[in-house]
């Protein structure tokens, strides 16, 4: 397949230059008299015009007997002029049709009469891109797909055999709570640096990471639409890690395991702001995950070097502001980036969680386990005096417990526990659901949190799963 486009690609340009000769030898001799083809060249995917599209109308018995190309304006419009009658195909060109994977759409047009004739463009739908590459399967299921292109972040060069990988959670109801399991895929780009990625979810958020060689990306956050296609450009750049150890002594409890760093070369900077006034946020933190951190100053700007180039992940903070993270492509020429946070309440207005209730006997059971000293507990008070953004950020600050990327998985709650470092069972209302920070953030927030129990050693028998060796966080909510 990525033959045949290299091969279409070629004969393309080899047309479209003999269609702009023989357009400047028809516009030298043709009359100005003739019909008048104009019409919209719209993106189907986005529901948006689609500007800057070269299009072109050739003769569909000769080509090199005529030939006119214009380009699209902001609004997607073209015109053409003086076209005699006869019989033509019609089509466009676009970058986006590349990243795709798909020919050039063409349309036949009829002149008679030199009657004005109007004709829309559009590049491929979502259910057509997803049946054409997926198979039938795919026009009835609940079958996503992710196209793209991976590019070498030094110079934006497609990057051939590269691989690609691509994961998301899956949250299965079993008896007595929730199993989390973590689908993968692959998918190896072709010599145009070309990928396609069927069977993902739709309607739901995945990671991607593209490697080659020394070169990655960071592991993409993206969220496919309801419509099952999404598309996303990878850049490739290299990144040199160093390992940061905790100079500061500790009990061994609370030892900082060391951590990899990685940096480069590049450069990226752009402002953050909030979402309600654009007001500056002076202060923010603005880091690569797993990357360098800066400061925003007193006009909300902020620049960070030393960046690993390629595709990455941004992640801001601010006090009062629900945290962000989005992803960037750091490389030569990028433009500056704006980050706009919302305040924790504008983005809790928009959040409906059901859950069960916290009955008075659990909540008397809840204190009568605090008295006992076996653990660790946390009252809706002692989490609101902590001034938590996300209830993730509450295992930040717990002795014995962090946060840890863990590899291609995310991140993850690590506790030391009686053969090393570990990762706990978590608990909800009493039901055990293998959840990570993302999910327990998106299922619980802080201000519905009734109280947190946390074991780093022994855990009540209910709260213990056989002989696993590592402790248990339980969480009860309102």
């Amino acid at each position: 397949m990525a033959a045949a486009l290299r091969m279409r690609t070629l004969l393309l340009f080899a047309v479209a230059l003999v269609a702009r000769i023989v357009d400047a030898q028809v516009t030298a001799t043709q009359p100005t008299s003739g019909a008048v083809i104009s019409g919209l060249v719209r993106d189907s995917i986005a529901h948006t015009p689609l500007a800057g599209a070269t299009v072109q109308l050739v003769s569909a018995e000769n080509p090199e007997s005529f030939a006119r190309t214009t380009v699209a304006d902001s609004l997607g419009r073209f015109l053409i002029a003086a076209v005699p009658d006869g019989r033509y195909v019609l089509g466009f060109f676009h970058p986006m049709l590349d990243s795709l994977g798909v020919e050039p759409p063409t349309r036949e047009v009829r002149i008679e009469g030199q009657q004005p004739a109007h004709v829309d463009l559009a590049t491929p739908s979502a259910m057509r891109l997803r049946t054409t590459i997926c198979g039938q399967r795919a026009a009835s299921d609940s079958v996503g797909l992710i196209v793209g292109t991976v590019h070498d972040a030094r110079d934006g060069t497609p990057v051939p055999r590269a691989t690609v990988y691509g994961q998301w959670t899956e949250l299965s109801v079993v008896r007595g709570g929730l199993v989390r399991s973590v689908p993968r895929l692959v998918a190896v780009t072709g010599d145009n640096g070309w990928f396609a990625m069927c069977n993902v979810p739709s309607a739901g958020s995945m990671t991607l990471m593209a490697a080659h060689d020394a070169d990655s990306t960071d592991m993409i956050e993206i969220e496919v639409p309801a419509t099952g296609f999404a598309r996303r450009e990878l850049y490739l750049g290299e990144a040199q890690t160093v390992i940061a150890e905790d100079t500061i002594k500790r009990p061994d409890s609370l030892t900082l395991a060391p951590r990899r760093i990685r940096h480069g070369n590049g450069r990226l900077s752009g402002t953050v702001v909030a979402a309600v006034g654009n007001r500056p946020l002076g202060n923010a933190v603005v880091s690569i995950v797993d990357g360098p951190t800066t400061h925003a100053d007193d006009q909300g700007a902020w620049t960070i070097t030393d960046a690993p180039v390629g595709s990455r992940m941004l992640e801001v903070r601010a006090l009062g502001f629900y945290p962000l993270k989005r992803p960037v492509n750091i490389m030569a020429g990028a433009p500056p980036v704006r980050l706009t946070l919302s305040t924790l309440e504008a983005v809790l207005d928009t959040v409906r969680i059901t859950a069960s209730p916290f009955h008075g006997r659990d909540i008397n059971a809840f204190y009568q386990r605090r008295k006992s000293g076996m653990g660790r507990y946390l009252t809706p008070e002692d989490i609101a005096n902590r001034g938590v953004v996300v209830t993730s950020d509450v295992f930040r600050s717990i002795p014995g417990l962090r946060m840890e990327r863990v590899g291609f998985g995310g991140d993850t709650i690590l506790m030391r526990g009686a053969f090393g470092l570990c990762v706990p069972d978590v608990y909800i209302n009493g039901a055990r659901m293998e959840l990570g920070p993302d999910d327990i953030d998106s299922w619980v927030q802080p201000k519905q949190i009734a109280g947190i129990e946390i074991y780093t050693e022994s855990a009540p028998p209910q709260f213990q799963r056989g002989l696993s060796g590592c402790g248990s966080i339980v969480i009860w909510t309102k």
